[in-house]
């Protein structure tokens, strides 16, 4: 995994899904702008797990709404399969993985390009099926960097 060094001005982190139990529902998508952002780096982290697994999968949309949304193709992610604190690439397939293990971390890194902005796709989500009807913790946290216009202040990514 590259590591992308920015100044604080350059960056924006958001809490995309409340760290929380999400037995028996999926979690509420939380669409951010990559208009004014190069890279969306999105971390997951799970807690307690009874034992279900859940599809992570990603959208686009053409507003943080989640206007037109379809889906985001990607190839990899990133996970802490030893909670040695090493992050290991692993391969996608199908453009989807599950989550279904306590206390780990899985990264997916997206870059604008990806998305499709000559049809006016310019915001992202990352989408978290339901693990089922048990105890199972997870939250989502975003982090966009490279910045387009530096300033004190960052730019909103949840406004279009």
């Amino acid at each position: 995994m590259s590591v992308h060094v920015n100044s604080v001005a350059s960056q924006k982190i958001l809490w995309a899904n409340e760290p929380k139990s999400y037995s028996g529902a999926a979690s509420t998508d939380k669409y951010v702008s990559l208009k004014n952002y190069k890279r969306l780096t999105a971390i997951i982290q799970t807690g307690a797990w009874a034992g279900g697994t859940a599809a992570v999968t990603l959208k686009q949309a053409t507003a943080v709404a989640g206007t037109s949304a379809k889906a985001l193709s990607f190839a990899k992610q990133f996970n802490d399969v030893t909670t040695s604190g090493t992050l290991v690439e692993t391969a996608v397939s199908s453009d989807t993985f599950t989550i279904g293990t306590a206390n780990k971390v899985y990264v997916i890194e997206i870059d604008a390009e990806q998305l499709d902005v000559n049809n006016g796709f310019d915001c992202v989500a990352v989408d978290i099926a339901s693990p089922g009807a048990n105890a199972d913790f997870y939250g989502v946290t975003y982090i966009l960097s490279g910045a387009r216009y530096a300033q004190s202040t960052p730019p909103s990514a949840l406004a279009d």
